[in-house]
């Protein structure tokens, strides 16, 4: 049985990214999800001193074998001033420190983002799609949902258009999986 790895890529304990990846994950069939939380993987801000004074840390170890251990992601992407947030960058930085940059492993992605705002993080979306495949991102397909709080109600994506685009790009997701 395939796996996949779902994260929102915010350290909020209430993230939306973290909902809509989890909304996303809960819908594959015959495939085992794993929701991860970025705070059980915390790690002090990278700087090269650093990384001479005490190695990496066991919790970016931790979840780099999560990564080796499955066989496709789903990630959302929370906006900060429209670029990641620190905790998703700190994770990002110590990550390309091992395994020659190749992060995501060429394992299939797919990439989501959700802001309260009109334009759904797409900031944030752009700069991770033109950077993710120098870092091992296999970018199967991306979705953005704007207006969080008026489009997402009681577990579910109200917006009809907005959710058929979802399903069809968890369609494209799922058969690129099952190949891989």
């Amino acid at each position: 049985m395939k796996k996949v790895l779902a994260f929102g890529a915010s350290n909020s304990k209430t993230s939306i990214n973290k909902v809509l990846a989890t909304y996303a994950a809960q819908k594959l069939k015959n495939v085992q999800v794993i929701i991860a939380d970025l705070n059980d993987y915390e790690a002090p801000l990278y700087s090269p001193d650093r990384e001479i004074e005490i190695g990496i840390p066991e919790p970016i170890l931790r979840f780099d074998e999560l990564l080796a251990s499955v066989d496709g992601l789903i990630i959302s992407l929370a906006e900060y001033n429209g670029n990641y947030t620190t905790a998703f960058k700190n994770l990002f930085d110590w990550l390309s420190r091992l395994n020659n940059q190749n992060i995501w492993k060429n394992k299939p992605l797919l990439l989501l983002a959700t802001s309260p705002g009109g334009r759904g993080a797409m900031n944030v979306l752009k700069i991770t799609k033109e950077i993710f495949p120098f870092f091992g991102g296999n970018i199967i397909a991306d979705f953005s949902l704007p207006k969080y709080y008026e489009n997402f109600h009681e577990g579910n994506i109200t917006d009809v258009s907005k959710r058929a685009e979802l399903n069809g790009k968890i369609v494209q997701f799922i058969e690129v999986l099952k190949t891989s």
